[in-house]
């Protein structure tokens, strides 16, 4: 076995099937493109189920990939054993209905095993197959295995709900009996119990099947084409080439460690369980690569998982007693072991520091909080009498505020309570099943459609013109072709000047002609289809005939409103890079007819003047009538090289379309654009949202719309002149000023005679004081015209020695509103006014001192009045 670094293990891979014919695909953002069903790209097949679905026909049929994945549905077991990661990249070889078994499996025993490759010893290998797959238990003989090494497991068939399936076959290294004591041996590998010495190191899919979950397994349908689809975990074989304890044990993860040693003065060792040291090495990985592919922080989504792997990672660092900011400074050290593959780590290091030092920095706040949140809970638990800290308040702790259960348990302990770890173990495994249950509904691939995949015939988009003469080549109906149609249909021409779907392009509308000129079919839609032909969703009006001559024309009202949107697109992304910054990376856009979508990865909302500017630019791009050229001649490394970014999920040829407008914006791009930029006329901004942690939207309008935005402002503003009664526009704004000055000292002048009232209620309000138990409380329905007429009589109680707590409930217009007061260290009026509020159909909350609630049942109130009594006892 020879000896390697993680990049030559990674590169021996990509190499070994490139030699076999398979071309390399580029690892892809983490942040999956055109899928929703993913939160994150979580293997290496999940990037080209484009590919398995049958819904795009690869160039090639063989495919290899080193793809970075993020999975974090058992994000608590990393660091406890030696091969859970949240990030991790899988290396992969695919074959889309070319190759099967045979090779596959050949192909599998070579690479492992020729003193040309990676020259692993054959007897240290193990192989599992699903025990009905005779086939590939015989391949592996064939090959050389020895049957003593190959062992049937029931669970060897891969499925995720409905789609392509099949069996698999799963490679392992046996790493000897010094991580077996009690020499089990291969019991440990056909009972599937969990051990370090039998390490899975490949797993070989045989996609061979369309899985209906209907019906039995053993009646599946073959599929139209049959796939390979493979994976090889590459933390997994660098540990067992470089003779690692655990994955952690190598240069994929040892330099940062050392760096973690550096800044906490504590000392790593395999034999020991430094579970820290792995937390952190692990989530910086995490964090450096997801916002170098431009997912941010946040409260939901993706932002949330890269929220509590930094805060998880933080709070491992302060057990190893680092002080103050640290993670930050790990980034670069991950981008160096990773730069032979991935070099964007160190390309946007400043950026993904800037994101990590800032998010580290609020957290620090947080962690003052999640301690005055135990603080609060370890008083309340004495006052009740109680010694154990309850596992949903512990599980509470854990997610909010990313404290580990080992902190939340010595700080507890340190006063002398026990921990519910039962109850935390089941609200964790509660949020484990939401996340896998999320992952399943998203993890199938979509049903081969053999007849879309059928069609092959050459079919030419032909960019500047708006109608063209073409032969009808392929008619299909109801998922089969047909040589005449009518009704609703899906038709292919030798040429085309309808524009399909694609890179937020909306497709081209508009009709076919017979020979007669009559309109013979409204065109509705265009999508391409698994080879690429721009396939025409019809409405046929007459009946067509395949291989008969028609006139297409597209609706150019429709294209031109849309160019100019797309154009603007484009001005609209440079204009974001000088205003908000290089990170401020596309992430969606949409180019309808009437307006405009643009998504951007950026941390913080965009300001008014910022919107201004980025407005301001656009349209002094505009102004200065500049040419937009497009050149096809360039390949993909030219284009960069010239300086052009690569807009988000486009798939690019050999040969890609530049968009050059001016110096100011080079883009790959392959929709429909203006000549000049003159002809957008006008840019107008409507709408700036945060639709996701970390990504804004700008929604923004052109040319005739555009206008009609300015008009629609200014006949706005007209009206406000009126209602003011300023004579002109300009004085608007010092008149509502004026107003808004004058409703100030109304509202003060308001306040103090609500205050005035509330004092003259309050003598008679506070005369009637009562008994429950030790407490003495108020209880009483009042008259005030507003929730801050409840407040004024709170102030005047809590200034008097009247009573333990103050109840006042009033019928406000159609609604309720309750406040409970308290001054007792026993009764929490929080929680008092949750127990008082459905009397009236409403809820709310509050802190210790003052809650309040809203409600909608005043019929309720004398209930919950004579309810006071007995929730104080």
């Amino acid at each position: 076995m020879k000896t390697m670094t993680s990049a030559e293990v990674r590169q021996m891979f990509l190499d070994f099937f490139k030699s076999k014919g398979h071309t390399i695909e580029p690892s892809q953002s983490l942040v999956p493109v055109n899928d929703p069903t993913l939160l994150w790209i979580n293997s290496g097949v999940a990037t080209l189920k484009k590919y398995f679905d049958g819904s795009v026909v690869p160039e090639n049929p063989r495919i290899t990939n080193a793809q970075k994945a993020i999975r974090t549905n058992d994000i608590e077991n990393v660091g406890k054993t030696a091969r859970h990661h949240t990030m991790f990249e899988m290396l992969g070889n695919f074959s889309i209905g070319d190759y099967f078994r045979n090779e596959a499996i050949a192909f599998g025993w070579e690479l492992l095993t020729s003193s040309e490759w990676f020259d692993f010893p054959a007897e240290k290998l193990y192989i599992t197959y699903y025990p009905d797959d005779k086939d590939t238990f015989n391949r592996w003989v064939e090959v050389g295995v020895d049957p003593s090494h190959l062992i049937p497991i029931e669970d060897n068939f891969w499925e995720i709900g409905a789609g392509p399936s099949g069996p698999d076959t799963e490679i392992f290294f046996d790493r000897g009996e010094i991580y077996d004591p009690e020499n089990v041996g291969l019991k440990l590998l056909a009972e599937d119990i969990e051990n370090d010495r039998y390490i899975e190191i490949w797993n070989i899919v045989l996609s061979q099947f369309n899985a209906n979950p209907a019906i039995p397994r053993s009646e599946y349908p073959e599929l139209p084409q049959k796939n390979i689809d493979t994976g090889m975990g590459l933390e997994r074989m660098v540990c067992i080439i470089q003779g690692g304890k655990t994955n952690f044990d190598t240069d994929l993860f040892l330099p940062i460690i050392r760096e973690i040693e550096r800044l906490s003065g504590k000392t790593y060792s395999p034999d020991t369980e430094n579970m820290s040291f792995k937390v952190i090495a692990d989530h910086i990985r995490s964090l450096s690569f997801a916002i170098g592919d431009g997912a941010l922080p946040g409260n939901e989504g993706r932002g949330y998982v890269l929220r509590r792997l930094l805060r998880r990672a933080v709070m491992h660092g302060k057990k190893l007693g680092i002080q103050g900011k640290f993670l930050a400074s790990l980034v670069p050290t991950v981008g160096k072991i990773m730069q032979s593959y991935y070099p964007e780590v160190l390309e946007k290091q400043d950026f993904i520091m800037q994101i990590i030092d800032r998010e580290e920095e609020t957290f620090n706040r947080t962690i003052d909080a999640g301690q005055k949140l135990i603080d609060e809970l370890l008083v309340n638990l004495k006052a009740e009498g109680k010694d154990t800290l309850d596992g949903v308040d512990i599980f509470r702790l854990y997610d909010t505020y990313g404290f580990p259960v080992e902190l939340t348990e010595e700080l507890a302990e340190d006063e002398g309570f026990k921990i519910d770890h039962e109850g935390f173990k089941a609200a964790m495994k509660e949020q484990q099943d939401r996340a896998r249950a999320a992952v399943v509904k998203g993890g199938s691939m979509g049903s081969q459609n053999e007849t879309l995949s059928s069609i092959e015939v050459e079919s030419i988009f032909l960019y500047d013109e708006h109608q063209a003469q073409a032969k009808l080549l392929v008619a299909v109906k109801e998922d089969e072709k047909v040589e005449t149609v009518t009704g609703h249909a899906q038709l292919v021409f030798d040429v085309t000047p309808f524009y399909a779907e694609m890179g937020g392009q909306v497709a081209d509308h508009g009709v076919i002609k017979n020979a007669a000129g009559q309109v013979v079919a409204n065109v509705v839609d265009v999508q391409h289809s698994p080879h690429g032909q721009n396939l025409h969703a019809v409405e046929i009006l007459s009946t067509l005939k395949v291989g008969e001559s028609y006139t297409l024309e597209i609706d150019e009202a429709r294209r031109n409103a849309v160019v100019k949107n797309h154009t603007a697109t484009h001005l609209l992304h440079a204009a974001l890079h000088t205003v908000v910054g290089n990170h401020a990376l596309q992430a969606g856009s949409l180019n309808e007819t009437d307006f405009l979508r643009f998504d951007f990865t950026h941390f913080a909302q965009v300001t008014k003047e910022e919107l201004a500017a980025i407005e301001q630019e656009v349209n002094e791009k505009i102004w200065e009538n500049i040419a937009v050229e497009t050149r096809t001649d360039l390949t993909v490394d030219q284009a960069k090289e010239l300086g052009a970014a690569a807009l988000f999920g486009e798939k690019y040829g050999k040969n890609v379309r530049v968009v050059i407008i001016g110096d100011y914006s080079i883009e790959l791009c392959g929709g429909t654009h203006t000549q000049s930029t003159s002809e957008i006329g006008l840019f107008k901004i409507v709408k700036e949202e945060g639709i996701g942690s970390g990504v804004r939207r700008i929604i923004a309008v052109t040319g005739q719309k555009a206008y009609e935005a300015f008009k629609n402002a200014e006949n706005t503003l007209a009206e406000v002149a009126t209602v003011v009664k300023a004579p002109q526009a300009s004085q608007v704004v010092a008149k509502v000023s004026s107003l808004q000055e004058e409703f100030k000292t109304l509202q003060k002048e308001n306040d103090a005679l609500a205050g005035k009232l509330a004092a003259s209620q309050s003598d008679e309000i506070f005369k009637d004081v009562k008994t429950a138990g030790d407490t003495s409380f108020i209880a009483s329905q009042v008259t005030v015209p507003d929730a801050n007429g409840l407040r004024n009589l709170a102030d005047i109680w809590k200034q008097k020695e009247l009573s333990d707590v103050l109840v006042l409930v009033a019928k406000i217009g159609e609604k309720v509103s309750l406040l409970v007061a308290s001054k007792s260290s026993v009764v929490k009026a929080g929680n008092l006014v949750k127990e008082l509020a459905p009397f009236v159909d409403g809820r709310g909350g509050g802190k210790p001192d003052m809650a309040m609630a809203g409600g909608s049942n005043a019929s309720g109130i004398p209930e919950l009045l004579a309810a006071v009594s007995e929730k104080l006892v």
